[in-house]
């Protein structure tokens, strides 16, 4: 006697069948990478290397479309209005995952329910930097000396998730710290080596020029171990400030609705790549530090992330905004 199947299985079956096709083929047309920043960004340049080689592998071309704007909120908008089909990628870096849930009122999506993880390019490390001929040799001697001031510690930032950082060294040190925003890096680094202002929270690789002319000084640096390109540099660990640990990122997310097939067929395209001898060589020449998080470890990476900057910016009074 034949078995009746139910019109709910069959519609089922055959869902997982066109989803494992899908995933087969993927990808059958040229996938966009959205960037919240401008061309030539750090966050610009990873797909673009990376891009170039998952052409070659794919046969696909990687299309990279920068969207500035609404401190990445544009970018952001366009993916999340995008179809989950894998097609369209967002650079997620710290300030739009981790910082923007803590700072932006009203904020128009929720990085953890909204997009979901694919790879993660890299982990960079954040440097607290004096001018070159500063007094201060280490972080305990900068502490001191601001201390005998009557006013608080002068920090340039050129961003929100840097601000809350130097807010952080602040609570952790007992110092008074005002920090000052800048447009971008360059303008931070140039004013603390002219002495124009007395310190900076920023990228480590935005210091590397000026730290080799000496005109800089590199007092700490927030990662957890220290750095082959700065071997010299001790880590806030080190210098006596045990949880005083940050990392910054980028990495790719995709709508959360986006199968897992797909997820996994992107995930092993970049984890190629990268993993090539082009890609170990590119990432050799740069800062970042190479993790090799499944997009799991990734979203609880990011979530952890949020957690600790909300607690950051609630004990330093700083409200959305």
């Amino acid at each position: 006697m034949s078995r009746k199947v139910s019109p709910i299985t069959t519609l089922v079956t055959a869902f997982l069948a066109i989803a494992c096709d899908a995933a087969e083929t993927f990808p059958g047309r040229p996938v966009r990478v959205v960037v919240p920043f401008g061309s030539g960004s750090g966050s610009d340049t990873n797909p673009r290397f990376y891009g170039e080689l998952l052409r070659k592998l794919w046969g696909q071309a990687i299309v990279v479309d920068n969207r500035p704007g609404g401190s990445g909120i544009v970018a952001v908008q366009v993916v999340k209005s995008a179809a989950a089909d894998g097609y369209t990628l967002l650079v997620a870096s710290t300030s739009v995952l981790s910082v923007n849930p803590v700072i932006v009122k009203d904020l128009p999506y929720d990085p953890i329910k909204d997009f979901r993880p694919v790879v993660l390019f890299g982990l960079g490390t954040t440097a607290l930097a004096v001018s070159g001929a500063s007094s201060s040799k280490t972080v305990r001697d900068l502490v001191a000396a601001t201390k005998k001031q009557a006013g608080p510690l002068t920090m340039g930032n050129y961003s929100a998730g840097y601000e809350l950082i130097s807010v952080w060294f602040g609570a952790v040190t007992g110092l008074a710290v005002m920090p000052v925003p800048y447009k971008g890096a360059a303008q931070v680094v140039t004013d603390v080596a002219g002495g124009q202002i007395p310190s900076g929270m920023v990228a480590l690789d935005s210091t590397l020029p000026f730290l080799k002319e000496g005109r800089l000084r590199v007092l700490a640096i927030t990662s957890e171990e220290r750095h082959p390109l700065v071997p010299e540099v001790p880590t806030m660990k080190e210098s006596g400030f045990p949880e005083f640990v940050n990392y910054t990122y980028s990495s790719i997310f995709v709508r959360s609705e986006t199968p897992d097939s797909i997820v996994d067929r992107l995930y092993e395209g970049f984890r190629t790549v990268m993993a090539s001898p082009e890609g170990r060589a590119y990432q050799a020449a740069r800062p970042a530090v190479i993790v090799d998080y499944a997009p799991q470890q990734i979203r609880a990476f990011v979530a952890n992330d949020v957690e600790r900057f909300k607690k950051i910016a609630q004990a330093a009074g700083i409200k959305p905004r």
